[in-house]
């Protein structure tokens, strides 16, 4: 079953879940129509990689509001977004866990081998295919420039 196809299931199953399922089925509907979007602009079908990164792109929105949220100091809202985030990542891939992170990091830095870190780019452009949906792209930045800086040092 195709990532569009599990979200139309997901949704009919939110409307038949009534009150209990409004807020999936809100959250669902508003993925379905940013990819919706991207469809009509490429005019074409998306796959499934392609709704995994409207996907990831709706967590970092909710991402970053909650951030803005907490600031506020409105309680309700963040407690919102984070179920929301919680809906959004049973649609992408498994999260890697801080040790898998952390070797898939060190394997790539061994073999970009960096000298200083402006070579961070380089770092992250071999990893991100490695790990993009599977890990926040903030916590594999400051995990690399972290590990860069361990590695400049020794």
């Amino acid at each position: 079953m195709s990532l569009q196809e599990r979200l139309m299931e997901d949704m009919k199953q939110a409307m038949r879940d009534k009150e209990e399922g409004k807020l999936k089925l809100s959250v669902i509907r508003m993925t379905r129509a940013a990819i919706k979007n991207e469809e009509i602009n490429k005019k074409a079908e998306l796959n499934d990689e392609q709704v995994e990164d409207i996907v990831i792109k709706e967590v970092k929105k909710r991402k970053d509001a909650l951030v803005e949220y907490e600031k506020a100091g409105r309680p309700d809202e963040v407690a919102k977004l984070e179920q929301e985030i919680i809906i959004l990542m049973d649609y992408l891939p498994k999260q890697l866990s801080q040790e898998e992170l952390t070797l898939i990091i060190t394997e790539a830095i061994n073999e970009v081998n960096p000298s200083s870190h402006k070579d961070q780019g380089k770092v992250m452009a071999k990893l991100m295919p490695l790990v993009k949906g599977k890990a926040d792209g903030k916590i594999v930045g400051n995990l690399v420039k972290e590990l860069i800086e361990k590695k400049i040092a020794e």
